[in-house]
């Protein structure tokens, strides 16, 4: 793959980090996306936001997976939208359950591990819809899912999915978490941890008597907030037990779908050692890229040659679009 250059002047891991999830970002060539809601279990439902071609059923299908606490409006997942769409894809910007202003739909919370509602999505996009190739592209939080569900398929994937790739993935939580416990990561842990306890509050106002909301205040991080809301909602033992069992990490070489995995040694709460884990690193169904730079879910470059400069998303093109031919 051709070599990442940062943006200069905002090469460092927090600059870069801060930078891509600050700035505005425009697409006036993506067409306005339609919903399409997927019910993935019996009190669960999610929403999509869906960018059709003509005739479908005639074209590859992308989806994409956004991030903790981010939503299908989130910049990267319009950017990989931008960017299918205008090469020929359809694109399902999925939100996880209770995302994207959707807590009225499901009445139990997400979590990181949560590949169930990912399953029948692809099945419904394949039986129902009849789309006959699918990739699946997922960042951070997304990128965890879209791995641990290729895992978790083993040698029994999909026929009909035929590339995953998964940027700034979160592979093994344990790590991802007290890498943002460390002091210089103080402003992601407080930003990640304000945005679950407002959107727990508002479960609370739609499903009285489901959470513990008392307890929020004893919240000041995510481990603490998996200790006491998502473990125990999920029939984990604690958080610890989550982490192990929600990490793609545990199932990664059993992935027998192309695999594309994108990160940065930067990476201020990702850290480069998870994927030299040989469960990854030594599948040969996985190709991993590790860049110097490019923060968390970064990887803006300088626009050139009609390319907006977002390096990531254009490399997940060019790696998934001759796997859907």
């Amino acid at each position: 793959m051709d070599a990442y250059t940062p943006l200069p002047g905002w090469a460092g891991p927090h600059r870069m980090t801060l930078y891509c999830w600050a700035k505005p970002r425009a697409f006036p060539r993506l067409p306005p996306p339609v919903p399409r809601w997927f019910d993935v279990g019996p009190d669960a439902r999610v929403l999509a936001r869906v960018h059709w071609h003509d005739r479908p059923w005639t074209r590859p299908t992308l989806v994409a997976l956004h991030g903790l606490e981010g939503s299908s409006d989130a910049h990267y997942m319009r950017g990989l939208a931008d960017k299918f769409v205008a090469a020929g894809f359809n694109v399902v910007r999925l939100n996880q359950r209770n995302c994207g202003g959707t807590e009225h739909l499901s009445a139990g919370l997400y979590h990181s591990g949560l590949t169930a509602d990912l399953r029948a999505v692809i099945e419904e996009l394949v039986e129902v819809d009849g789309l006959p190739a699918l990739a699946v592209v997922g960042y951070s939080l997304g990128g965890n899912l879209a791995l641990k569900l290729a895992g978790e398929y083993g040698t029994a994937p999909p026929a009909a999915l035929r590339a995953v790739a998964a940027v700034s993935p979160t592979v093994d939580l344990a790590r991802s978490v007290e890498a943002l416990e460390r002091p210089r990561n103080r402003v992601y842990q407080w930003h990640f941890v304000r945005s679950l306890k407002r959107r727990l509050r508002r479960k609370a106002r739609l499903f009285p008597g489901r959470f513990p909301v008392e307890r929020l205040k004893e919240v000041r991080s995510i481990r603490t907030f998996d200790e006491i809301f998502t473990a125990p909602h999920h029939g984990f033992r604690d958080a610890a037990d989550y982490y192990e069992r929600a990490s793609a990490i545990r199932v990664a070489d059993r992935i027998r779908v192309p695999t594309l995995v994108l990160s940065a040694e930067d990476d201020p709460f990702v850290p480069p050692e998870m994927f030299r884990d040989p469960r990854l690193a030594s599948n040969p169904w996985v190709t991993v890229v590790l860049t110097a730079r490019g923060g968390h879910c970064g990887f803006a470059g300088e626009p050139r040659d009609g390319h907006d400069g977002y390096w990531a998303e254009l490399k997940v093109l060019e790696f998934i679009r001759p796997l859907c031919a």
